[in-house]
């Protein structure tokens, strides 16, 4: 009996989960895949404008995201691409005992095109609140 190979389904979306410091919300967007070309190159700790993506008058921090294998992003590793490092803390290793350390897959922090979802941060807001902008557009839910 041979056996069958699952086929790898490519999801053709970007994922923005936007945190609003003001309100408490997350805002979960899902954007084009194409619109990756806006981060590629950034690095977390960058500021992102929010008009190429339809949220004018905002300004974004980049913080954080995963990538479409699950691998987060972690801060420190100034790479594109994925590295396996000795962790002691968060993001990608939550120790269970003080001094606990293990080696982990990390991506680094620079945005590439393997990218699956970005963490943002409201640093400048707009005229319009982020429920209202948001709620007109379809694609975005808030938690």
């Amino acid at each position: 009996m041979a056996m069958r190979r699952r086929r790898r389904v490519e999801e053709e979306f970007l994922v923005l989960d936007i945190g609003d410091p003001s309100t408490g919300k997350t805002f979960h967007v899902k954007l084009p895949k194409e619109s990756i070309r806006l981060f590629i190159g950034r690095k977390v700790g960058d500021e992102v404008p929010g008009d190429p993506f339809g949220l004018s008058g905002y300004a974004f921090k980049i913080t954080g995201g995963t990538d479409r294998d699950g691998f987060p992003i972690h801060p420190s590793l100034q790479i594109p691409g994925k590295k396996k490092i000795l962790l002691s803390s968060p993001p990608g290793f939550h120790p269970k005992r003080k001094g606990e350390r293990r080696a982990k897959t990390v991506r680094g922090a620079i945005i590439s095109d393997a990218i699956k979802q970005i963490n943002l941060k409201v640093v400048r807001a707009g005229e319009r609140p982020l429920d209202e902008i948001l709620k007109e557009g379809e694609g975005a839910e808030a938690s």
